[in-house]
């Protein structure tokens, strides 16, 4: 199944390239991961931003499929343990479904981005950075897996 990470930013850190690569190289099988970086974008003098936030949605809106099963990364979304995640990947491993998951810029998500979620989830009620989750979403994901494989990597 393939599972596309759509991320607000284009030009970070090194490390969080190698860390999200890592993960992705990874997870080939039953997972493809794959990375669209969405820009973030630049807020104009006076503006507020919101507005920023609106066309950073747009964009991500537009790279969206229309059967894509849509989960927005949210503080106030649903949390998982990791045997919740496995389970619940499990059942979309079965459905089949694309899976999208939006990660928001510096200012969060849009309103129309998170309309359009199937589901909501929440890593952590603490305010991550958005070049971080991507990692952090990217290493659950291959945790999940693992569980589901009964392979070691996941030992809670």
């Amino acid at each position: 199944m393939k599972c596309r990470l759509l991320a607000a930013g284009t030009r970070l850190p090194e490390w969080v390239n190698t860390g999200f690569k890592e993960y992705q190289k990874r997870l080939r099988t039953p997972l493809c991961l794959e990375l669209e970086e969405i820009a973030v974008a630049t807020r104009r003098k006076g503006e507020d931003s919101m507005r920023a936030v609106i066309r950073e949605g747009e964009l991500m809106q537009a790279a969206l499929r229309r059967d894509d099963f849509v989960v927005a990364m949210e503080i106030k979304g649903n949390p998982m343990s990791t045997e919740q995640l496995s389970q619940w990947l499990s059942g979309q491993l079965r459905e089949g479904r694309s899976l999208a998951l939006l990660i928001g810029g510096p200012d969060g998500l849009a309103p129309a981005c998170r309309a359009r979620a199937n589901f909501s989830w929440s890593l952590s009620p603490l305010t991550l950075p958005h070049a971080l989750t991507r990692v952090i979403v990217a290493e659950q994901l291959y945790r999940a897996i693992s569980y589901l494989a009964g392979h070691p990597y996941h030992r809670a």
